[in-house]
């Protein structure tokens, strides 16, 4: 029998990337390929390269630098593709290039450079695909590109405008992933909550019936499903409220992503952010009326140009006032080809690592006060490593999304296993995470 050919992946960059990297995996596999999880058995390496900021640039072409080294095939494909000047003037001797989700293209250059043997005793692919998340949760992406022109971002040229994806399409692979022991879903796009404008919610059959491509549709049909259902990237547009309510009814986690970016009005006008953000604290309040254990997280830019202390000040104190459950910061860097590069009023990096270092000081002290609300609570989490040498569980909340969030920490754990969804008492917190016992029944 001839040997299936070997490919190692190296995947980089955020959950959408990821995707692609599931994608092109599942359709290489189904031809016959197999996969290598060391470069020195791989007969070629696909670098999955991110392109974001120009830090995350720099640690592709590193990536890419190391696959070269230590096999000497690469492939590059993923955002970082769509600069190709760029990687041939770094590492000259890469085999192909080609954007983010440019399967096809990837597929044929793999193709290229190394045929595949023809083995009709190949594993079949499972119906879910191959997937790089643990058996019990997966990604669900539900569009691509974004319509938004946000100053410090270069998304939309690199993945291009919103493209979404027939409702009946994302509907049919939720099912199939539950069938195959998924359950957590994490829904993810650029812009969450504009699935469908591209198409002006164009229904699809599903199951002899028709479904818009609607965000509160595609949402409370996924909530049907039985599996844990979370929301990422959702901007707050005015018709996000509507799916509080599912929150409350408990089909979606209560649980919401929101990339806020800032609070400061002058701020926000200079990035060019989407949505109506001067009444944001009175709808967070509403949305808290209506689903009371709804945790939110969110992201911050500090040191964005032009951010006055004034500005950061704001910022801080609206961190409080919201309440925000979990927050991540990023200092601000130049993204080449981003309308911010061309703004004034650079702020000096010393000024981002002390206003980073308090931003992330208010928001631990937020966080902390939030969990604390928590304990003596028996709620369900879902399990994510089991460590029976220390009699504990490592699991998640339906406020913890997988490696952003904290987690629940279970102790007296006999006899659960990844995957398990189960009832917990919470008994302390830190500023991150919950400690727990198994709930006595």
């Amino acid at each position: 029998m001839n040997q299936a050919p070997k490919i190692g992946l190296v995947s980089l960059g955020c959950p959408k990337a990821l995707v692609d990297s599931e994608r092109i995996m599942t359709t290489l596999r189904s031809q016959g390929y197999s996969f290598s999880r060391d470069y020195e058995g791989a007969d070629i390496v696909l670098v999955n390269t991110c392109g974001f900021l120009d830090s995350a640039k720099q640690e592709s072409l590193e990536a890419i630098g190391e696959a070269l080294n230590e096999n000497g095939r690469v492939i590059v494909t993923g955002c970082l593709g769509v600069e190709e000047g760029l990687i041939r003037e770094t590492h000259p001797s890469v085999l192909a290039i080609t954007g983010p989700h440019q399967y096809e293209s990837v597929v044929s250059a793999v193709h290229q450079h190394l045929p595949p043997v023809p083995n009709r005793f190949v594993d079949l692919v499972p119906e879910s695909g191959l997937k790089l998340t643990p058996r019990h949760y997966a990604y669900l992406k539900i569009s691509e590109g974004c319509n938004n022109r946000c100053s410090f971002c270069i998304i939309p040229q690199i993945r291009g405008d919103l493209v979404s994806r027939p409702a009946a399409g994302i509907l049919g692979e939720a099912e199939g992933l539950i069938r195959s022991g998924v359950k957590e879903l994490l829904v993810i796009s650029q812009d969450t909550s504009a699935y469908g404008v591209d198409v002006k919610f164009a229904t699809s059959k599903y199951r002899g019936r028709e479904v818009k491509a609607k965000f509160y549709d595609l949402a409370k049909e996924l909530g049907q499903m039985g599996a844990w259902t979370r929301l990422h990237y959702v901007y707050p547009y005015p018709h996000v409220d509507q799916v509080i309510e599912l929150m409350a009814e408990g089909l979606v986690l209560p649980y919401l992503d929101i990339p806020f970016q800032h609070a400061s009005p002058n701020v926000l006008k200079s990035m060019r952010r989407p949505a109506n953000q001067e009444k944001t604290l009175d709808r967070i309040k509403k949305w808290r009326d209506i689903c009371p254990d709804l945790a939110i997280r969110s992201n911050f830019i500090v040191g964005y140009p032009g951010e006055t202390e004034e500005d950061f000040e704001f910022l801080l104190d609206w961190l409080e006032e919201a309440e925000i459950d979990r927050a991540g910061c990023f200092k601000y860097e130049p993204v080449t080809g981003a309308p911010a590069n061309e703004l004034d009023g650079v702020v000096p990096e010393e000024v981002k690592d002390e206003r980073f270092a308090q931003l992330m000081e208010v928001a631990q002290d937020v966080s902390f006060h939030r969990l604390q609300q928590k304990v003596g609570r028996t709620i369900d989490v879902i399990v994510d490593d089991v460590r029976p040498e220390e009699n504990r569980v490592i699991a998640r909340s339906k406020w913890d999304a997988p490696e952003i969030d904290g987690n629940v920490i279970v102790s007296n754990a006999t006899g659960i296993k990844i995957g398990d969804i189960v009832s917990v008492t919470v008994t302390d917190n830190d500023e991150y995470d919950l400690f727990a016992t198994p709930a006595l029944h």
